[in-house]
């Protein structure tokens, strides 16, 4: 009489599948979570960078328009700078009198504002800065 196959075998028939499967789905699973981890990192740093280009342009428009208002042009203006659309304006308060000084100097206020892409965007940014300037007359 021959032994049955099946009593050889015992009762693990197939264990080492389903282990194997469920080792698998975890490595994989780990894998998907760290490449998501990863696109989200670089999206957070390709943002970060985007706000200070964005910073950078309404800096230099700031600086063009205390250029302009310190030479006696206008400094009111729109212009894009490598993809940002720079807005600055500027407003010309009254002269002040300073008798003990003998000037009358005026004060310019100028904000420039730096936008990339339209609001809603995934990759709107904006930036805003102001600054205030003393001219003598």
């Amino acid at each position: 009489m021959r032994p049955d196959p099946h009593f050889l075998r015992g009762g693990q028939g197939g264990f080492g599948l389903v282990a194997a499967m469920f080792v698998i789905i975890v490595v994989a699973g780990a894998v998907a979570a760290m490449a998501r981890m990863s696109e989200t990192q670089n999206a957070t740093s390709r943002m970060a960078i985007q706000q200070a280009r964005a910073y950078q342009a309404a800096r230099a428009g700031i600086e063009w328009g205390i250029h302009r208002a310190l030479a006696g042009e206008s400094c009111s203006d729109t212009f894009t700078l490598e993809g940002f659309a720079v807005a600055v304006q500027c407003d010309t308060g009254a002269a002040v009198s300073l008798p003990e000084e003998g000037r009358s100097p005026r004060f310019v206020s100028l904000r420039a504002s730096a936008q990339y892409a339209s609001p809603g965007s995934p990759d709107h940014v904006y930036r805003q800065l102001s600054a205030v300037v003393e001219k003598d007359d």
